[in-house]
């Protein structure tokens, strides 16, 4: 409900309103931020509406003040009683009319007249009374000190609560009361500067209400400047704090100020564990990589520091056994996420032989597929995931962004593994940050890729029969005596029939999970990437007559080309396709460089293609000069024939002549050239030479032809 001397104010801009008039359905209100200002009439719902939806708030009247005559100067009480006088006298009899726009600037122009008051200072004043509280001392010169009693508080006694600290005089500061409008303040503060991602304190908050709400705003060199009022009209810190204790919500807090991912991932509950979504062995795998705390050099230079491995790791929720490893400089990507996969189904026996470490199978059984992969949105959304799905049958869920807490298990085995490398591995990184004088850990770089691997597995295989310390043994596990190992704790399940696990033939698996793409069939080869491939069944079925220009589905390996695989009987069988001769260029070639080529190439042709459109203009005009320059020197020849029989009657005699003239120019002349003072002259007009070349019957034509044409073509030179 709004009151009549009301004050509000837009939490979008801070702009304040008084209400000055109610009327039916309407209400007047005017800003008193400005220097002057008059009326607006506004709809009563639609103000209601907006302080409904706490767009609007209801503030502390800036100027309701009760200043004693006693504390006020004669000038300042000669001026206020001045203007005052005017006040009563001429505009609040006029109120209501001035109140409206239509037909204020009459209604003034009459006042000015009749008090013989400027209309300047006439329009100063009224502003001053509607801004300021519209009573006497809302006259008062002093723009700090003015203001009224205003409008009547709801609360009116002194303020509630313990009593403020006592000054330094001995008085206590009363302090305001916090009524729903000082809540709403701070709720609307709260929401616009601690709920935002740029992490304001409390502090600042508190500073930001004060500004906002209790305090003047005057201008100082075209500068917006405030001043806060005095302590007894302004709520304390403690009070701003006590309240927003009370209106505190952390969950919607931390989701504003920081993010709904890091709240899930740091400070949601935690009220179970992962295995409790698991009833045995191979239920569900955590996959996930990390960038190892540790610097590498090369395997063919000890010399030269490669960086940083990824480590690929897949856990059994169940048991927390390891169930797959890669370690390498792929990803974390896809294929580092493939080569994992491809590692959990195979022979570890084999696999650890390959680092110089012997094992039996007992210390590393694992090799199975699992019936959900719980793992990282980025790798594991798009690629080869329909085809774990619809053909292995593997469920994959999918964490959400920033939910590592999601794949606890395989997070903290991470932590551990980086710990120990830390502890013993040369070149790895003790502290985030080196300080100035620090040693660079990256010339400390000792272990190349293969050794580092070595150093993993020797951790794996000790993590296997390592006690988990706090896992949630059950009745039955403690009643056999089990010690809780991931290695006792995948056999137990196993022998008890918990969980479903599945072997599958490792070529099939990596079926699987290799990238797909779209191949198409040419008379040229199976064409895939501009690479041409060929088969033996494309040959037998004759695939290049029947099939040509038909799109086919086909598995690829990006790291090599020399290969490609057409996918058979829902991903079980597969076609190997060799590469042709023709794109054998590129069989040691990743495909990232094989694109890289092809853009390179296009990206020249395309740039070549924009020179030769300007070489076909500039050729286009050139051609054009040459005709026009042809066309103007016939039309300036003075020996045109007279009719068309005569253009065409000597065409073949006048063919022969021209023809003498070029060998003439294109002789060849092998002899040293020598210069001269003088020209040599070249007889054209030897009888006996003339009789060779030329029969009799046309001989006397023919050189008076060749003289006319030798003295137009070379008479001129000399």
């Amino acid at each position: 409900m709004m009151l009549i001397n009301q004050v509000l104010q837009y939490v979008s801009d801070s702009r304040r309103l008084r209400v000055i008039e109610i009327e039916e359905s309407y209400v007047y209100i005017v800003n008193i931020d400005t220097t002057s200002a008059m009326p607006q009439r506004e709809l009563y719902l639609n103000l209601q509406t907006e302080m409904n939806q706490d767009e609007l708030l209801v503030v502390s009247d800036p100027y309701a003040k009760a200043i004693p005559d006693n504390e006020l100067t004669e000038v300042q009480i000669r001026k206020r009683e001045e203007d005052w006088r005017t006040v009563e006298e001429y505009i609040l009899p006029n109120i209501s009319e001035l109140l409206r726009k239509k037909g204020r600037e009459k209604k003034i122009t009459e006042i000015v007249k009749t008090s013989g008051v400027g209309k300047t200072k006439i329009k100063k004043l009224l502003s001053r009374y509607w801004q300021r509280g519209m009573n006497k001392n809302s006259m008062l010169p002093d723009y700090a000190n003015s203001g009224g009693k205003g409008k009547a508080k709801s609360l009116k006694e002194a303020k509630t609560g313990r009593p403020r600290r006592v000054q330094i005089s001995g008085d206590y500061q009363t302090g305001i009361n916090i009524t729903d409008e000082v809540k709403l303040q701070f709720e609307h503060a709260i929401n616009k500067f601690y709920r935002k991602t740029n992490n304001c304190s409390l502090k600042d908050v508190y500073h930001f209400i004060l500004r906002d709400f209790y305090s003047d705003r005057y201008k100082e060199n075209g500068e917006m400047k405030y001043r806060v009022w005095e302590v007894n009209r302004i709520p304390s810190y403690n009070q701003f704090y006590y309240w927003f204790k009370k209106i505190e919500d952390p969950k919607k807090d931390i989701q504003f100020r920081k993010s709904a991912k890091e709240y899930e991932l740091k400070h949601r509950p935690i009220l179970s564990d992962s295995k409790s979504e698991t009833n045995g062995p191979g239920t569900r795998f955590q996959i996930d990589a990390t960038i190892a705390d540790i610097y590498l050099v090369s395997s063919l230079d000890v010399n030269k520091v490669i960086g940083r491995p990824v480590i690929y790791a897949v856990i059994d929720v169940y048991s927390r056994i390891i169930t797959g490893l890669y370690v390498g400089l792929e990803g974390p990507s896809w294929i580092g996420a493939m080569m994992a996969l491809d590692n959990m189904v195979a022979d570890k026996v084999e696999f650890c032989k390959k680092y110089g470490i012997e094992i039996t199978e007992e210390q590393w059984p694992t090799k199975h597929l699992p019936e959900i992969i719980i793992a990282d949105r980025g790798e594991f959304e798009g690629y080869s995931v329909e085809n774990l799905i619809n053909n292995l049958n593997i469920k994959i869920e999918n964490t959400t962004a920033y939910r590592g807490d999601l794949k606890g298990i395989v997070e903290r085995k991470f932590r551990t593994f980086n710990g120990k490398i830390k502890q013993k591995a040369p070149g790895a990184i003790q502290k985030e940050y080196r300080e100035r004088g620090d040693q660079d850990y990256r010339l400390d770089a000792t272990l190349n890729l293969k050794e580092f691997t070595t150093l993993i597995i020797t951790l794996v295989l000790h993590h296997n029969h390592k006690i988990i310390d706090k896992y949630p043994m059950e009745k039955e596990m403690i009643t056999d005596g089990l010690v809780p190992t991931p290695v006792n704790l995948w056999n137990w399940g196993i022998q008890n029939s918990k969980g479903r696990l599945r072997t599958i033939d490792r070529n099939i698996l990596r079926l699987n999970v290799l990238p797909r793409g779209k191949a198409t069939i040419s008379r040229a080869g199976i064409k895939f990437k501009n690479l041409l491939y060929g088969s033996r069944q494309a040959i037998e079925e004759q695939w290049y007559l029947k099939l040509k220009n038909r799109s086919i589905e086909i598995v690829y390996d990006p790291r090599n080309v020399e290969k490609i695989y057409i996918p058979h009987d829902n991903g079980m069988d597969y076609e190997a396709c060799i590469l042709l001769e023709p794109s054998q260029q590129y069989r040691n070639d990743f495909l990232e460089e094989i694109v890289f080529y092809q853009q390179l190439r296009s990206e020249l042709e395309e740039i070549e293609r924009s020179h030769q459109v300007q070489l076909t203009i500039n050729t286009d005009a050139m051609m054009n000069e040459i005709i026009k320059k042809a066309e103007k020197k016939k039309k300036q020849s003075f020996n045109q024939p007279t009719s068309k029989k005569e253009k065409i009657v000597s065409i073949r005699d006048n063919k022969h002549t021209e023809k003498q003239l070029n060998r003439v120019e294109e002789k060849f002349d092998l002899s040293l050239a020598v210069v001269s003072d003088k020209p040599d002259v070249i007889d054209f007009v030897t009888k006996e030479k003339v009789q060779d070349d030329i029969p009799k019957k046309s001989s006397s034509r023919l050189m008076e032809k060749l003289k006319k044409k030798r003295d137009e073509k070379f008479g001129k030179d000399e």
